[in-house]
């Protein structure tokens, strides 16, 4: 057995608020050996499943259903928990670069972008949260 395959399952916590994005992405994600779980769809929400699951990482969309936003969450999330955050978007990022500053995330991904760069950035984040 590969020194990979006998790690626990990277588990991956996917807040957006287009379930069918949402569940496109946990199914690709889960064919490479990701555990995404349920998906979420609101900022309050992702507080608390951040709280209650512990997840590895974070996928977080800015656009979310309920008060608080994607970049609302994010900042509380990573304030207790230091969970590293991988901010994914359909918006133009250079017009949100002040917000995505103070997140400070592993990384900024386009929703529908390459899942290659997803993974490399799951990667990336994983590292990151065991130094």
């Amino acid at each position: 057995m590969s020194n990979s395959a006998a790690k626990n399952k990277i588990k991956v916590l996917i807040v957006e608020d287009e379930i069918l994005i949402g569940l496109m992405l946990a199914k690709k994600l889960r064919s490479y050996g990701y555990d995404t779980g349920e998906i979420e769809t609101t900022g309050e929400g992702a507080v608390e499943r951040a709280g209650l699951e512990k997840p590895d990482v974070i996928l977080m969309d800015v656009a979310l259903g309920g008060e608080m936003n994607g970049f609302e969450a994010a900042s509380r999330i990573k304030k207790e928990r230091g969970t590293p955050i991988i901010i994914f978007s359909g918006y133009d990022e250079r017009s949100l670069q002040e917000q995505i500053r103070t997140i400070e995330p592993v990384a900024v991904l386009t929703k529908m972008g390459p899942i290659a760069e997803m993974r490399d950035a799951i990667e990336k984040a994983v590292q990151r949260g065991q130094v």
